[in-house]
C-alpha cells in the first residue's frame, strides 16, 4: 500500500509539468527551470511581453543595497524575504503575474539570491521566442559611428538565412544557407 502512494504521489506531481507552455529553447540548470515556469503562465494569458519589462523593473529594485542585503541573507527567513520584497515590487505598481508566479515561486524555494540568473534565462527565452540570435563582435579598434551603424544593418539583414558572411579587409567569405542554396539551385539547373 505505501508504495503504490508514494508512486501515485510521484506521478501526480508529474503530470502538473505537461501542462506547462514550452519555451522556444531549453535552458538547463535551476534558473532555466524556473524561467521555464515563469515562462508558462505569462503565455497563457498573451502577456509575455509586459512581465518581461516589469522583470527588468524586479532585476532594478533586486540590485538596491538594502534589499540586496536582505536577500543574500542567509539568517533572514524566506517569509521576510518575500514580504520585504513583496511590498517594494508593490510600490512599482507591477502586476500580480509577476509578484505571485515569479517572486512568491522563487521565495516559497528559496531561490531569491538566483533572481539575476533566472531573469537573465527568461530574456534568453524572450530573445528565441522573438527570433532574435545572440551575436558577439570583436574588434581590435572601437568602430565610429558609420562602421557601427553599418555593423547592424548587416546584422538585421533578414537575407542571411543561416551560416554566416565574413568581411575582413579585401577578403570576403560567404557561408550563409542562402548560398549554398543558391549554389545547390544552379548545380541541379544544369544537370537537367
Amino acid at each position: 500500500m505505501f508504495k503504490h502512494t508514494v508512486w501515485h504521489f510521484s506521478t501526480s506531481v508529474i503530470r502538473p509539468a505537461s501542462k506547462l507552455v514550452h519555451p522556444p529553447i531549453q535552458i538547463y540548470g535551476l534558473e532555466g527551470r524556473f524561467a521555464t515556469a515563469h515562462y508558462s503562465a505569462p503565455s497563457k494569458q498573451k502577456k509575455l511581453g509586459h512581465v518581461e519589462k516589469e522583470l527588468t523593473c524586479v532585476l532594478a529594485v533586486m540590485k538596491e543595497p538594502t534589499l540586496s542585503g536582505i536577500v543574500m541573507n542567509p539568517y533572514v527567513k524566506a517569509k521576510v524575504k518575500q514580504q520585504v520584497l513583496n511590498d517594494l515590487l508593490l510600490k512599482e505598481k507591477l502586476s500580480p503575474l509577476t509578484i505571485i508566479n515569479f517572486v512568491k515561486m522563487l521565495a516559497e524555494n528559496s531561490q531569491l539570491p538566483y533572481t539575476p540568473g533566472e531573469i537573465s534565462a527568461f530574456g534568453k527565452m524572450m530573445s528565441a521566442y522573438r527570433g532574435e540570435i545572440l551575436c558577439s563582435v570583436t574588434t581590435a579598434q572601437t568602430l565610429d559611428e558609420a562602421n557601427l551603424t553599418e555593423l547592424k544593418t548587416t546584422l538585421s539583414d533578414s537575407s542571411v538565412v543561416g551560416g554566416m558572411i565574413v568581411s575582413i579587409g579585401d577578403k570576403y567569405i560567404d557561408m550563409s544557407t542562402k548560398t549554398k542554396i543558391q549554389k545547390m539551385s544552379r548545380i541541379m539547373q544544369e544537370v537537367v
